[in-house]
């Protein structure tokens, strides 16, 4: 390895360093404080390592990653995120009982595998990564362990988890057996050359298609991501709706990129059948939640639906065009996502999680920023104009109308129009008088971390929404790179 390939790895290396420096932390004094400083910090040097990543792009370190401008425009996208949801963490974990500085560290690993899968290129550093996000989610989702839903959602992502790895090892070794090859561009090769569709190939593609399903938490693969949102801490639900579900989702992207998989029309049409039943089931089921965090974890795979939409439309358009929109969705969800249950981390205390609805009765009253940024992300998620969420509806519309996809752009419409209802109906509650609410808990004080992260996501939800330009741009030129 030379220095150049060195250099490309360094916002890699540095976030793994980050990690080893939490632990030593850790061991020589357990402070919460002093944990969350130094991955704030070793989160923030690995932003900056990016510049020097970006000269070399795009750099292809041994057969197993490709760092080109969109893995480091990705990795840029997730470092932020996490930096966000460990501000989340800290007001949320500072005052709870126990010692909770491991969960800091869990979060770089966490971290750590997903930058490494938005830059895999072979099926090796596909599985590390996928594995070493999927392991730290778990222990995450179980916290704080003296309590039985934050255990249980542990428990339940922890077989599955491992059900959906079975799923892709086995796809890997049907597509290893047929072709002799690990790395997407030797796949891919191996595929061009083929003169009719091999079926093994297929079935290899199609059980990693499952396993990314559960990931990702497509119908029918959906079925732990309720619990789980709703036993996990808040911030952490954030993560996982947003880090984990995006690396997967850029993974999958490039992946059928680089094998020319998109070839394989009864694969796509696999994946409308998924989207549609994703964008119907996920809305219709949110409709029914009365508890936040479970609504949010339906909707969440209502977008997954969506983001399907620009996915498969690359059998039809250009993948510069399918890459554009599907990473412009990705901002805008990850903005939104992480806004939201932001808000139901800062409501939450010690003694109580801010998941049923009651709890928001009122809000606008007794919080109205914090009632007003809840209900800008909900209009962003619902794809209303003037915020980003509404930049993002238009790409997945626009891709699917080049595509030709009426019928899953049929199912889109309807998924919004039933989307806007569950999210306009928590807008009423919390508009609703005060003097109606049975119960005023007791919310939080002093969250001033997260409460700025708020502002920052609202600003660039406004931002975006407004004056999309520039980001647009920028995802253009990154995304050329992508093969």
């Amino acid at each position: 390895m030379n220095a150049d390939q060195l250099a490309a790895l360094a916002p890699i290396i540095t976030i793994t360093g980050a990690a080893i420096a939490v632990m030593l932390a850790i061991a020589i004094r357990r402070n919460f404080l002093l944990a969350s400083g130094v991955a704030a910090g070793g989160i923030l040097l690995s932003m900056l390592a990016l510049g020097l990543a970006w000269p070399q792009s795009p750099a292809q370190v041994t057969l197993l990653m490709l760092l080109d401008d969109y893995a480091l425009f990705t990795m840029a996208l997730l470092l932020v995120t996490g930096l966000a949801v460990l501000g989340f963490c800290y007001d949320y974990f500072k005052d709870r009982e126990g010692e909770n500085e491991e969960l800091i560290l869990l979060l770089l690993t966490a971290l750590l595998g997903a930058t490494v899968l938005v830059a895999s290129s072979h099926f090796a550093a596909f599985f590390l990564g996928l594995e070493t996000l999927s392991i730290s989610l778990f222990a995450l989702a179980g916290y704080p362990i003296n309590r039985a839903r934050p255990l249980e959602a542990a428990i339940k992502y922890l077989i599955l988890s491992g059900v959906s790895s079975a799923f892709l090892l086995m796809g890997m070794a049907l597509i290893y057996a047929q072709s002799g090859e690990l790395g997407f561009s030797g796949i891919g090769h191996f595929i061009a050359n083929q003169p009719v569709m091999n079926t093994v190939v297929l079935g290899g593609v199609i059980l990693i298609v499952a396993g990314l399903g559960f990931k990702l938490s497509l119908v029918p693969f959906h079925l732990w991501t309720p619990d789980v949102y709703e036993g996990a801490p808040a911030p952490i639900t954030a993560f996982i709706a947003t880090v984990s579900k995006g690396a997967v989702f850029i993974l999958l992207l490039r992946f059928f990129i680089s094998t020319d998989s998109y070839g394989y029309n009864p694969l796509l049409s696999v994946f409308s059948v998924i989207a549609m039943l994703s964008i119907l089931g996920g809305n219709v089921l949110a409709l029914l939640q009365t508890n936040v965090k479970r609504m949010l974890a339906y909707s969440s795979i209502a977008h997954m639906g969506y983001l399907l939409v620009a996915f498969i439309a690359g059998g039809s358009i250009a993948p510069g065009l399918v890459i554009e929109a599907v990473t412009f969705y990705i901002v805008a969800y990850f903005i939104t996502t992480t806004g939201a249950f932001g808000v139901v981390s800062v409501l939450s205390t010690p003694q109580t999680e801010a998941g049923d609805i009651g709890f928001y009765r009122g809000l606008f009253w007794r919080r109205p920023l914090l009632a007003g940024t809840f209900t800008l992300m909900l209009l962003s998620l619902a794809g209303i104009p003037v915020t980003a969420g509404f930049i993002g509806k238009f790409y997945i519309f626009t891709s699917g109308a080049d595509g030709r996809l009426w019928g899953l752009l049929a199912a889109v419409i309807a998924g919004s129009g039933l989307g806007l209802y569950y999210y306009i109906k928590i807008v009423v509650v919390m508009s609703m008088n005060e003097e109606a609410t049975v119960r005023k808990a007791e919310e939080s004080s002093g969250a001033r971390i997260s409460s700025a992260t708020l502002a920052v996501l609202s600003l660039l939800l406004i931002w975006f929404g407004l004056f999309p330009d520039h980001l647009v741009s920028i995802i253009q030129s990154v995304s050329n790179t992508v093969r």
